[in-house]
C-alpha cells in the first residue's frame, strides 16, 4: 500500500527532526510527499528537503496569498528564477485568502494570474489555497479557464455544490484532517463525491486529524484521514490509498 500526502510543510523541520518525520511516514506507508512553497524564504527549505529525500519529497513553488504584500512582484521574481533553475511538480500554493486580510485582494488576484501563466507555460498543475474566498476564486478561475488549467483545491472545505464546480473546472479536491472533525460538514460532502476526484493531504503541521486534533500535524497521520474516507465510502483503506495515489500521479506526472 502506498499513501500520498499531496500537501505538507514537512520542510519546516530540519536535520534529525526531519529525518524522524520521514521515518514515521515510511513506517505508516506514506511514501510520497508534495511540498508547497509559501514565499521566497522557504525556497531553500523546500528544495533542501526534496534533495535530501528525492524518492519521497517533491517540491512545488509559489507565493501563498497571505504572503502577497506590497513587495509581491519582487517575491514573484525570486520564485520565478528558482522555478527556471529547479525541477518542480506544481505551482503552489497560490490562491486567495480573505480571512486574514481583505485589503490585499487585488494584489492576490494579480499574483494568482501571473503564477497561473507560469503553470500553463510549463504544463504544471496549480495548488490552490482558498479561504473565505470561493466566489472570488471561482470567478478568477472562470476568467483563466482553458484546457491547460488544472490542479488541486487544497484543504477543500466547501459545499457539495462548490465541490462540483471545482471538479467541472478541472480540479481535484484535497481532503485533509477536517474530514474527521465532527461538526465540519465535510464528511457529508466527501460521502457524495467520487473518489476519482479526491486526493489526500495533511497540510502539516496544521489541521491534525482526529485522534491527533490539537497537536502538531504530521504527514505520517495520513492513514487517519484515509481511514475516515474509507468509512464514508464503505470501502477498504487499501482501495482509498490506491485510488488517491493514482490521482496524485495523474496530477503531478510522477
Amino acid at each position: 500500500m502506498i499513501l500520498t500526502d499531496t500537501h505538507t510543510h514537512i520542510y519546516y523541520h530540519e536535520g534529525e527532526a526531519l529525518q524522524q518525520q520521514i521515518q514515521r511516514c515510511l513506517d505508516n506507508e506514506v511514501m510520497r510527499l508534495f511540498l508547497p512553497n509559501v514565499d521566497s524564504e522557504s525556497i531553500p527549505k523546500v528544495l533542501g528537503a526534496a534533495a535530501q529525500y528525492p524518492e519521497n519529497c517533491f517540491p512545488m513553488l509559489g507565493l501563498h496569498p497571505c504572503d502577497v504584500k506590497e513587495n509581491f512582484r519582487q517575491e514573484l521574481d525570486i520564485i520565478h528564477r528558482s522555478l527556471q533553475e529547479n525541477k518542480v511538480y506544481a505551482i503552489g500554493e497560490i490562491g486567495l485568502d480573505l480571512y486574514w486580510d481583505k485589503s490585499t485582494l487585488d494584489w492576490q488576484k494579480e499574483a494568482f494570474r501571473i503564477q497561473v501563466q507560469w503553470a500553463k507555460e510549463r504544463s504544471l498543475p496549480i495548488v490552490i489555497h482558498c479561504r473565505e474566498a470561493f466566489d472570488q476564486q471561482f470567478a478568477l478561475l472562470e476568467e483563466l479557464h482553458d484546457e491547460k488549467l488544472f490542479g488541486i483545491f487544497h484543504c477543500f472545505t466547501g459545499s457539495k455544490e462548490q465541490a462540483q464546480h471545482a471538479i467541472e473546472l478541472g480540479f481535484y479536491l484535497g481532503i485533509g484532517g477536517v474530514v474527521t472533525y465532527k461538526n465540519s460538514g465535510l464528511a457529508e460532502v466527501v460521502k457524495e463525491l467520487d473518489l476519482r476526484h479526491i486526493v489526500l493531504e495533511t497540510d502539516a503541521p496544521y489541521l491534525a486529524p482526529v485522534p491527533k486534533r490539537g497537536k502538531p500535524n504530521e504527514s505520517s497521520y495520513i492513514p487517519f484521514i484515509a481511514q475516515k474516507v474509507a468509512e464514508l465510502k464503505e470501502i477498504s483503506l487499501e482501495e482509498v490509498a490506491e485510488i488517491t495515489t493514482e490521482n496524485s500521479k495523474t496530477i503531478f506526472k510522477i
